[in-house]
Order: structure tokens, then sequence, then C-alpha cells
């Protein structure tokens, strides 16, 4: 593994464990529906349902599909061609990494017994599930809420261990010099990127 590869996983990663198996407690055979599957938090979150065994759908943009299969998921949908909630599907458990939904839509997008959880995305929708999600999840049986990322060694390490297995790769679209953060900060802005974007930080030998 690369000191860039390295470097992407800490941040990225540990939310989508945790947010999966902390929060979500993900369990082989489920139906996981993962939201931002393209982007840094996402790419994580998708390899490591199939590492736990779920069935996984991501949810990109038009131009991602097939590079969102390419990294495990099993179903693709295309937010751009409209909600994708209205088609009745339900899911076991829902990872929101990145957009915006109303917590109202996740909850009806959920099976019974189903969990939601918000990792990521705008603001409203992270203040919604951090509110409103333990107040809607005292009625019937379906939980939602939030989960940051909270580092710890163990995480870290099992992390190296699912990507010495080979069963989580961490995806760079591009490595920017510290000189040019500016750049990569506009890039990442455009939302064009697939996995992270890497600023690599040059010393004397």
């Amino acid at each position: 593994m690369s000191f860039e590869q390295a470097a992407a996983i800490p941040v990225a990663a540990i939310p989508a464990l945790q947010g999966l198996r902390d929060r979500g407690k993900i369990r082989s055979g489920q139906k996981v529906l993962i939201t931002g599957a393209s982007g840094g938090v996402g790419t994580f979150a998708v390899q490591i349902a199939k590492s736990y065994g779920a069935h996984v759908t991501g949810v990109c943009s038009t131009g991602k599909l097939d590079f969102v299969r390419s990294i495990g998921a099993d179903h693709v949908i295309d937010y751009t061609q409209g909600n994708y909630f209205t088609g009745g599907q339900r899911y076991d458990l829902i990872l929101a990494a990145s957009g915006y939904r109303s917590i109202f839509e996740y909850r009806r997008a959920l099976s019974p017994g189903g969990t939601y959880v918000c990792v990521g995305g705008t603001f409203a929708q992270y203040f919604q599930a951090m509110l409103l999600g333990p107040l809607i999840s005292v009625v019937g049986s379906r939980k939602l809420g939030s989960k940051l990322g909270n580092p710890k060694q163990e995480d870290l390490v099992l992390l190296a261990e699912l990507c010495e297995a080979g069963k989580v790769v961490p995806v760079i679209d591009r490595c920017y010099p510290l000189s040019q953060v500016a750049d990569a900060l506009e890039y990442y802005g455009e939302g064009r990127a697939k996995g992270k974007v890497v600023i690599t930080v040059a010393h004397d030998r």
C-alpha cells in the first residue's frame, strides 16, 4: 500500500465502518443502501458492507454507475433520474454518506426493524438525523440516527487487515502537491471525484 492510500483511510473509512457495524448492526444477507457511494466515505462503505456479506445498492450520479459496480455494489441507482425512493424497495440498513433527503423518506424506505444512519451529507440532513432521528425512533421498530467517526486503534487495525486481505481497497481519484491545495479543493467541490482526493507533502530527505 502506498503512503497516499494509507493516508486516505482513517477520516473516510472510520465513519463508514462504525456507521455500518456499530450503529447499523450490519449482518450478512441484509439489503443495504448507501447514498454517496462514489465518494470518499461511500467507496469504503460499499466495500466494508460487502465484506460483511450484505447485498449492497449504491446511489450515485450517471457517470459513476459503472465505477460503483466495479468496487462491489450489487445494484446501482442514478439519483439524477428522480426520487429513488418511489419504487417501493425496502432496505434493512441505509447509510447516508452524502446528499440530502428528508429523514421521513429514509424512514419509509426502511424495512420493519431497519436502521438509518447518517454519516455525512448536507447540514440539514445531518441535523435532522441528529435531532429528529431519536424522536422518530421511539415510535415503531425502525431506528434512525447519526454517527460521527471516532478513531480507535482497534478499528484502524481491522481496516488494515481488510486491506491486506484485499476486501477493501482505498480509492484515490487524484493526488495534488501541497502547493496546489486550492486546485484540489476546487476539483473536490465540483463533485466529480471518485473516492478520495489526496494532498501529498514533499520534504527534504
